[in-house]
C-alpha cells in the first residue's frame, strides 16, 4: 500500500487503495458522523514513519540480505559466459529459498532493454546487452551492461558507450554517495544526480533514491524540491536508472546503504561484529580502490559496492574516480 501525497493530483487522505468492500464496510460502520481516512503515513511516510528509522537489529538483518543478494550478482557477474541460458546464468545467484522482495531478474538480448523480465531458456550470446536484479526482503541489487570484453566489441554507433552513457552517469552516482548523509535534504540528492545526467538522452524520471524495508520501494525521500532530511537509521537504496530507449541501452547501480550516527555505529559494531567487518571493508573498497569518499555515517551492505563494469566478460575492469 502507499500514501497520497500533494502531487498526486485528485486524491487526499479519505483515498484509499483497500478493497472495495473492506472499504465500504468501514465507511458503512464508520457512519456520517466519522471519516475513514488513509494513515498508511503513520507506517511509510518518509521522513518519520515507524518503518523509515531502523534500530540496530533490523539494519543488522538488511545488511545479511544485502550481502546475500549482492554476493548473488558478483558470482554472475564473475561467472557469466556466452552460451548459457538465462536460466543457467541466473543460477549463479544462488537463490535458496530465502524470502524475495520482488521476482528474480535476468534477461539478454532483445528482452533486456524491458528490464523487468525474469530468466528464461533464451541463449546469452556475446555481445548482448544484459541486465540482472536480485532481491530478498530487506535489499535489492541490480546491474546492467554489455556481454563483451571491450568497446571494440560493440556495434559501431554506440562505440562511445562509456564516453556518452557509462562515465557521465558513474559520476553521478559517485555524486550520490559522497552527498548523501544525515542531515542531508533529499532535494540535495535529486540535484546531485540530475546535475549530472538530467538530460532527456539518460531518461532518469523515477527517484533516484529511496527508502528500503522489507519491501523494495518503502517510500522516497528523493525528489525535486524535497527538504525532507534524511535522518540516522534509515536504510535507503541508490537507485538511478538510465532508460536511453535507444541502441546504448543502459547502465546500472543498485544497492544498499544505512546512515548510522556515532553511538548506532558503536551499538552495531559492539553487537554485529562480522557485520562491522564487512562494512568497514566495503568503505574501504569504495575509498581506496573506487575513489569515493564516504561520509562516516553511510554504511555501504553491498558486496559490490558501487562496482560497475560495463563490459562483463571483462573480468574485475569497473569504473572509478580518475586521480584519486
Amino acid at each position: 500500500w502507499k500514501p497520497f501525497g500533494a502531487g498526486d493530483a485528485g486524491f487526499g487522505r479519505r483515498t484509499l487503495d483497500l478493497p472495495s468492500f473492506i472499504a465500504d464496510t468501514l465507511r458503512a460502520l464508520a457512519g456520517d458522523r466519522g471519516a475513514v481516512e488513509n494513515a498508511a503515513d503513520l507506517l511509510i511516510n518518509p521522513a518519520d514513519g515507524l518503518r523509515a528509522i531502523n534500530e540496530a537489529d533490523q539494519l543488522a538483518a538488511f545488511e545479511f540480505a544485502a550481502t546475500f543478494s549482492s554476493q548473488g550478482l558478483r558470482n554472475v557477474l564473475q561467472g557469466i559466459e556466452p552460451g548459457m541460458t538465462e536460466l543457467q546464468a541466473a543460477r549463479l545467484m544462488g537463490i535458496n529459498g530465502l524470502p524475495q522482495c520482488c521476482h528474480p531478474m535476468l534477461s539478454a538480448g532483445k528482452r533486456a532493454p524491458y528490464g523487468l523480465p525474469s530468466p528464461r531458456l533464451d541463449i546469452i550470446q556475446r555481445g548482448d546487452p544484459i541486465t540482472m536484479a536480485y532481491g530478498i526482503q530487506g535489499s535489492l541489487n541490480a546491474r546492467a551492461g554489455f556481454l563483451v570484453e571491450s568497446a571494440a566489441e560493440l556495434p559501431e554507433r554506440i562505440s562511445d558507450y562509456i564516453e556518452k552513457l557509462v562515465a557521465p552517469y558513474f559520476s553521478a552516482a559517485v555524486d550520490w554517495y559522497e552527498t548523501i548523509g544525515i542531515g542531508v535534504a533529499g532535494g540535495a540528492l535529486w540535484k546531485a544526480v540530475h546535475q549530472r545526467i538530467g538530460d532527456p538522452f539518460f531518461g532518469v524520471s523515477l527517484n533516484p533514491g529511496h527508502l528500503i524495508h522489507i519491501d523494495e520501494w518503502m517510500h522516497s525521500p528523493v525528489f525535486s524540491g524535497s527538504a525532507i532530511e534524511l535522518k540516522s537509521g534509515m536504510a535507503l537504496q541508490v537507485d538511478i536508472i538510465p532508460a536511453t530507449g535507444s541502441a546504448y541501452f543502459t547502465t546500472n547501480i543498485e544497492d544498499g546503504i544505512a546512515l548510522a550516527d556515532e553511538p548506532l555505529r558503536e551499538e552495531i559494531a559492539a553487537r554485529y561484529p562480522d557485520a562491522w567487518r564487512r562494512i568497514e571493508a566495503r568503505r574501504a573498497f569504495m575509498g581506496d580502490v573506487l575513489g569515493i569518499r564516504l561520509k562516516p555515517e553511510v554504511l555501504p551492505f553491498s558486496n559490490i559496492p558501487a562496482f560497475l563494469p560495463p563490459f562483463w566478460l571483462s573480468r574485475n575492469t569497473a569504473m572509478a574516480v580518475a586521480g584519486r
